[in-house]
């Protein structure tokens, strides 16, 4: 496959400004705040960095809850189904097993430091069931506000531990690159506080091993449910400095995303899968239930089968939306198990126990990311990733629902052991970033320029993809990224700069994979095609350039 041009650097002042901590670890939801809290007391000193506050991340959004077996009737076995079944053939079996089997009792623990779930009248964890899943194993919190609640059991547990000298968090910082040593080992990262300084002024925090858990890159796309922190920062910066990434092409377009107009964009009103899972149906304008059919499992389907039913009922009839219809379910019902989106759902002039709701898929989640093994680490020595940086294998080429958040848990967990085990075995001991070489950083896009961005992403290499829309997307960007402006260096430019890179690199991924599997139709090649596609794509950069190999095997390459 052909090759992309990609520099090793974002353009930045030279750092003006130093610290070290043992393990740095960057981004403050599920993934990295519990890495870091294991590694306290574990290590001498944790650094954790977060973008803009602590609580700004995709694990406050997330709305339907977390999935584990701790139901007497269910198992880790059926739990490890249903997640092989949603991945459509290419989820690895052992990272699944990791997640499946460990899960349970890291959601315990997380109930152990604090974090309140809803309880059945018998005291019991209440937990309910989404698409994909053939047993009740979602645990929710507040109704639909499982992700804000273990944020704050989270956030409050480090609180707790503020004054300890072995834990510093600095807020408000991006990560702009990742720094190594001559052994391309990563030893550390540059970064600059939004706010304070210098534009393009930036700071280097030094660190015997560093762990990316900075969220997906959900603002590549016109419309999504990710917050306005997710442009894909610690992938890109993986990217540039030569870790492997894979599986870009599988991007999740969540089915109920409550559609707001034509000119509608950023970060979109999510409505749960859970709310299908309470009984909710899909109609088209004539009201008719058009999953029945489609799927045994009908408005329940894994989220990938739903998004391209809604997609061609829309094709179909030529409607901007469908319908999703929870009437029946009742006020009082609706209000108490999902108060936050009828809430939402009413501040938009839709009230869910008396209207049907707009709605249609909208990016959600990357199923793709940082390769790692199962203890976390990437491709490049020092270097771990976790949450929806990562791509553990664990989803395939499509998640299955509420896995997310209980893969941030049980591969921070893993994370913070593995280094704790390296430190005691003598692993990883300091070293020095190598010097910059001159001529290696690049010029940046403008923040202006990040719709343009957006609009290629969401026509070429969104839900609907051909090998002409890839074609036509990888011709902007490449356009974009060649030109000769000289952007101002800023926090927006150099956000807009690595949603461009990834833009990139996912679009050649899409272009190449000549199949319709998991997230994504194919328009082109609507079949999935094993015989020909059963295999992982990667990319790596190396020297200047980024070469994107395809992998055959149903397995995760290890």
């Amino acid at each position: 496959m052909t090759g992309l041009a990609i520099p090793r650097w974002l353009r930045a002042g030279r750092p003006g400004w130093t610290t070290t901590a043992d393990v740095i670890v960057v981004g403050s939801g599920i993934a990295g705040l519990t890495c870091a809290l294991r590694l306290r007391g574990q290590v001498d000193k944790v650094l954790l960095v977060t973008k803009t506050v602590r609580s700004a991340g995709s694990t406050e959004w997330a709305q339907g809850g977390i999935a584990a077996a701790l139901d007497p009737e269910d198992s880790p076995e059926d739990h490890l189904h249903d997640t092989l079944v949603a991945g459509a053939g290419l989820c690895d079996e052992d990272a699944v097993r990791v997640l499946v089997t460990e899960g349970p009792a890291r959601v315990r623990e997380l109930v152990d430091l604090g974090a309140r779930f809803d309880r059945a009248p018998g005291g019991d964890i209440l937990l309910t069931r989404e698409g994909g899943h053939h047993r009740d194993r979602i645990a929710h919190a507040g109704g639909d506000a499982t992700g804000a609640e273990i944020s704050r059991a989270l956030i409050e547990a480090l609180d707790r531990v503020a004054q300890d000298p072995g834990i510093e968090v600095i807020q408000h910082a991006l990560v702009v690159d990742l720094l190594q040593d001559a052994d391309a080992r990563v030893c550390g990262v540059t970064l600059h506080v939004i706010g304070e300084g210098e534009h393009d002024g930036v700071g280097a925090a030094y660190g015997r091993a560093v762990v990316l858990a900075t969220g997906g890159l959900g603002q590549i796309y016109s419309s999504t449910t990710n917050p306005p922190v997710a442009t894909g920062d610690g992938m890109a910066a993986a990217l540039r400095a030569g870790a492997r990434l894979s599986d870009l092409e599988f991007v999740q377009f969540h089915p109920t995303v409550m559609y707001l107009g034509e000119g509608a964009h950023g970060q979109q009103p999510l409505i749960s899968e859970a709310v299908r899972g309470e009984g909710a149906v899909l109609v088209d304008d004539a009201g008719v239930r058009f999953m029945q059919g489609v799927h045994p499992m009908a408005d329940l389907a894994p989220r990938d089968v739903v998004a391209r039913a809604i997609v061609a009922r829309m094709r179909d009839t030529g409607a901007a939306h469908v319908w999703l219809d929870a009437r029946h379910l009742g006020k009082e019902f609706l209000e108490r198990r999902f108060p936050s989106i009828v809430a939402r759902c009413r501040e938009l002039g839709f009230d869910p126990a008396t209207d049907l709701i707009p709605v249609a898929p909208a990016q959600h989640y990357a199923s793709g990311g940082v390769w790692t093994d199962l203890d976390g680490r990437s491709t490049l020595d020092g270097l771990y990733a976790c949450g929806e940086t990562a791509c553990t294998g664990v989803h395939g080429a499509n998640r299955l629902a509420s896995n997310s958040l209980l893969e941030g848990l049980v591969f921070g967990d893993r994370i913070a052991e593995d280094i704790a085990r390296r430190f005691a075995a003598g692993e990883l001991p300091p070293t020095t970033p190598a010097r910059r070489r001159r001529g290696d950083s690049v010029g940046l896009l403008d923040q202006s320029h990040r719709i343009d961005v957006q609009r290629a992403m969401t026509a070429g290499s969104g839900p609907v993809r051909s090998a002409d829309s890839t074609a036509r997307t990888q011709q902007v960007l490449g356009a974009l990224l060649a030109g000769d402006e000289v952007a101002t260096v800023t926090t927006g430019a150099w956000e807009t700069t690595n949603l461009a890179h990834l833009g990139l690199a996912l679009t050649a991924a899409a272009h190449a994979r000549e199949e319709t599997r998991g997230g994504h139709e194919r328009a082109d090649f609507p079949a999935q095609d094993d015989a020909h596609w059963l295999g992982h794509i990667s990319h790596v950069r190396t020297d200047a350039t980024i070469n994107v190999t395809y992998r055959p095997g149903k397995g995760f390459p290890r």
